[in-house]
């Protein structure tokens, strides 16, 4: 048949299970349908009506829209057989459209208009049912649109942000662990991931997407398919010893050139620790109590190369706090198990146990180094604001290596000023040189002295994912 000669010219049927050419049509009463999911170098859904003896087709990338407010990019390629609308299988890596190909779903259409420019049918399928039409944009790029309303009345669009909810610090475990579930305090940067049409997009507390400077991520998109997800959690990086690092981490935060952030993949490589579910396939979650939503997330199985759903547990958290120390990780989470999910907000359904007093502070000003420090930061004057006054917190001069240094001396160049920004608290050192209060780093202490500053801090890191306006001193409840 002349139309299948694309078809056949593209593949090698020695190797590549896919049908060679087709049956002899019969004619059937309705004429059929079938949306294949594609896992080839890139995820897709294959859509295909069935028409004159062949599969007219179309190249997905982001599946069929469920709503009819989205129209999805579709590529209209060669004619298939119409043996392929059932296939399912293995093409051989190095074939053309090489991956696994699985049948989302079929049934049977009606149509209703059919145009070389434009096809608009009646899909009854197992999870398809409604109007769509095809319609050409420029030479084989199309739209695919749902013209009816969504066959989920209750359907709602997934937020395009969302603040993560906080936090708050405490000084030891709730006094009804039976209320709470406990989890690892992961010691990284909190990330939102938005999953959906086999894409990822990562967003951090400041709503900055982050999706190219960790590529780990994206195929938690191709294993997920045609689900809706987002997810909330932490991007985590390990040291020689397994163990969480913010230290780590901190080389493959703020990187732009994507053969940097390729290099650095090699020698840091990222991890998502997924624990909380806030939307699921077109219903947001986040009025659900967190056993419900941890339930969920729990279900959908996350696991791979580069992401996983840690356990958590329900009442036990003195040996959740233990096993803790023991691995050296920062400490716990406890979150109510009835509390619903409030973004940005920090409030006491959500409580962090730490095993070492941290805390997260704003650079305002520089103390210059030493010998081989000199023209250096010898060290850092912190800040923190309080009734919206920057208040002084004291001096931090350990914790860093030259690398850091010199990063740290390029990043304030710009932020020098002449006057003191402390608004409040101890006057800083006379020599100090002072800066915009922009740039915010988390450091280890003993404690807070009655003064109001830290006692022997030290440097863990740069948190450029948070801003300096909502940092806080921390006191535990």
């Amino acid at each position: 048949m002349a139309k299948l000669e694309e078809y056949k010219a593209k593949r090698d049927f020695e190797r590549t299970p896919e049908p060679r050419s087709a049956r002899k049509a019969g004619k059937a009463k309705q004429p059929r349908f079938v949306v294949q999911e594609h896992h080839a170098r890139r995820l897709h859904w294959d859509f295909r009506l069935e028409r004159d003896g062949v599969l007219v087709s179309w190249a997905v990338p982001r599946g069929v829209p469920p709503d009819p407010k989205r129209n999805h990019l579709a590529v209209h390629v060669e004619d298939h057989p119409l043996d392929y609308i059932d296939f399912e299988g293995q093409i051989p890596k190095g074939e053309y459209g090489g991956g696994q190909v699985v049948v989302w779903d079929h049934g049977t259409y009606e149509t209703v208009k059919w145009k070389q420019d434009e096809v608009m049918v009646v899909l009854h399928g197992e999870r398809l049912e409604g109007r769509y039409v095809l319609f050409q944009t420029r030479g084989k790029d199309w739209m695919i649109h749902r013209m009816d309303p969504p066959q989920d009345p209750g359907r709602e669009p997934m937020p395009e942000k969302l603040q993560p909810m906080l936090a708050t610090l405490a000084a030891g475990l709730p006094r009804d662990p039976a209320n709470y579930g406990f989890e690892f305090k992961w010691d990284g940067i909190r990330a939102l991931l938005f999953v959906q049409g086999g894409r990822v997009r990562a967003q951090t507390r400041k709503l900055e997407d982050v999706s190219a400077r960790y590529p780990e991520l994206r195929p938690l998109g191709n294993a997920v398919g045609a689900r809706e997800l987002v997810l909330d959690g932490e991007i985590i990086a390990l040291d020689e010893a397994g163990r969480p690092s913010f230290e780590q981490l901190q080389q493959r935060m703020g990187l732009n050139s994507e053969s940097e952030v390729r290099r650095m993949m090699a020698l840091v490589p990222v991890h998502y620790m997924a624990f909380d579910l806030l939307y699921e396939d077109g219903h947001a979650l986040l009025g659900l109590p967190y056993r419900e939503r941890r339930a969920r997330l729990e279900r959908l199985k996350l696991g791979g190369p580069s992401w996983q759903t840690p356990p958590y547990v329900e009442g036990d958290g003195d040996t959740l706090l233990a096993a803790s120390a023991d691995r050296k990780l920062e400490g716990i989470i406890a979150k109510r198990l009835d509390s619903r999910y409030e973004p940005g907000r920090r409030g006491p359904a959500w409580l962090k146990v730490k095993n070492h007093a941290r805390q997260e502070l704003v650079i305002g000003g520089w103390l210059e180094g030493q010998g081989r420090r000199q023209g250096l930061p010898g060290a850092l004057l912190l800040g923190y604001f309080h009734e919206g006054r920057f208040t002084y917190a004291g001096k931090c001069g350990t914790g860093f290596t030259e690398r850091m240094l010199e990063k740290l001396a390029a990043l304030m160049k710009p932020l020098g000023r002449d006057q003191s920004p402390f608004e409040a608290g101890v006057k800083p050192p006379r020599a100090a040189h002072f800066l915009e209060p922009k740039l915010v780093a988390e450091f280890e202490f003993v404690e807070w002295t009655r003064g109001g500053q830290l006692r022997a801090p030290s440097f863990k890191g740069l948190r450029e994912d948070k801003s300096a306006r909502e940092v806080t001193r921390e006191l535990a409840v």
